[in-house]
């Protein structure tokens, strides 16, 4: 029998990270881990470097050809990304 304060663990662990105010931060994380599912798996082996900082996606790609292709794809992964976290977490992709 529940009782009328039980939460899910689900629940639980969402509040604990906004307590703690470390749900962006785990939100980033969960995007780096999932970019291979986010572009392709073609992409996401050419991508050298991946990181979020102040609502700006960083990448570096080693192929020009693919970093040409993202830049006219920016506003469709910008939107995938938003979607895979839930929330806005990135406004802008800089390519290194």
């Amino acid at each position: 029998m529940r009782k009328a304060n039980d939460k899910s663990i689900k629940d639980a662990i969402e509040q604990m990270l906004n307590v703690y105010k470390i749900k962006r931060r785990f939100d980033e994380t969960h995007v780096v881990a999932a970019w291979p599912d986010i572009v392709g798996k073609s992409v996401a082996n050419r991508t050298k470097e991946l990181f979020i900082r102040d609502r700006k996606l960083f990448l570096r790609i080693e192929s020009s050809v693919i970093k040409n292709e993202l830049v006219m794809m920016r506003q469709q992964i910008i939107q995938k990304i938003n979607e895979e976290a839930k929330s806005t977490l990135v406004d802008d992709i800089i390519f290194l």
